[in-house]
């Protein structure tokens, strides 16, 4: 008889998702869905669908519901304004009305871009300003979870890794995509500061406040305040690449073409809630940033 708790994820085919699938895995009892099927333990859901995903939850009977998905790529938001508030915001609503009628907590995941940069950093209890329509129909997920359902945990990441080739689409990737394709200097920023984020951590310090039953908000992301130049510094070094690739620091402007959203010159999150209460399981970014290319990326460059 199989006696363990079940919980249904949504929105759990990318890199955030893979990692909740194999940190969850071995003690809970899974469903995991998301509108792009891309392995073998996913099904198809559009949780935009509010009758559909509704059904699917309700079918499945789980403990706890755990809501991943959304549009994180801000210039997507705000040339499709309408579209990111229906997937980041009134599907997250979805997910809390499916909650409460079940009666069981709901995760939600937030971000470190709902702040404006204008501190160095931001602990959980400093308040949100979005610049953009990515940060802002974020932060009103963050609202409604909060004001709507009891047993939440809202869990705010920084800058995301993990997934690999395949699922990673953020920062690391992108580094990375351009080396293999062989550019021998790399156009970083040097004025956005952030906290790194590894998937791994994230779910491992998501399951353990589920297990502690601590509701409510976390500010959730690795030790070691960094910027976008550190970052691409370390992950040549990680590499072995230092006197092979050149890393050029530029400001922002330099890719404003490309990259026109808004973004908070700071985005450095700090875990005093966790820190308060002994559960931070977070590690230093650069001991993260180095498994995670040993984890995903051997031969990827070969």
């Amino acid at each position: 008889m199989n006696n363990k708790n079940k919980i249904y994820i949504a929105g759990c085919g990318g890199m955030l998702g893979e990692a909740f699938y194999k940190v969850f895995g071995k003690d809970y009892d899974l469903k995991c869905t998301d509108i792009d099927v891309n392995e073998k333990w996913l099904s198809s859901l559009d949780f935009r669908d509010y009758d559909i995903y509704k059904k699917d939850v309700q079918e499945f009977q789980p403990d706890y519901l755990i809501h991943l998905g959304a549009h994180t790529d801000l210039e997507y938001c705000e040339t499709n304004q309408n579209d990111a508030y229906i997937t980041n915001t009134l599907a997250v609503e979805n997910a809390v009305y499916i909650a409460n009628e079940l009666d069981i907590p709901i995760v939600y995941i937030s971000t470190a871009g709902i702040f404006d940069g204008r501190q160095d950093t931001y602990d959980d209890w400093d308040q949100p300003n979005p610049l953009g329509h990515y940060a802002r129909s974020k932060y009103a997920g963050e609202i409604f979870v909060e004001k709507k359902c009891y047993r939440h945990l809202i869990c705010r990441a920084g800058w995301m890794m993990g997934g690999g080739p395949l699922k990673d689409k953020k920062f690391i990737q992108k580094i990375m995509s351009q080396i293999k394709s062989g550019k021998k200097e790399l156009f970083v920023v040097n004025d956005k500061l952030g906290t790194p984020t590894y998937t791994h951590d994230f779910a491992q310090n998501v399951k353990l406040l589920i297990e502690k039953k601590f509701w409510g908000l976390y500010n959730m992301v690795c030790s070691g305040i960094t910027g976008r130049y550190e970052v691409t510094l370390e992950l040549i070094k990680v590499l072995g690449k230092e006197n092979e690739i050149k890393i050029t620091p530029v400001q922002s402007d330099y890719w404003k073409k490309e990259y026109f959203a808004r973004r908070p010159n700071s985005e450095r999150l700090m875990n005093r809630k966790l820190d308060l209460r002994g559960l931070n399981v977070m590690r230093d970014w650069r001991v993260c940033l180095e498994e995670y290319i040993k984890n995903y990326y051997q031969g990827y460059l070969d």
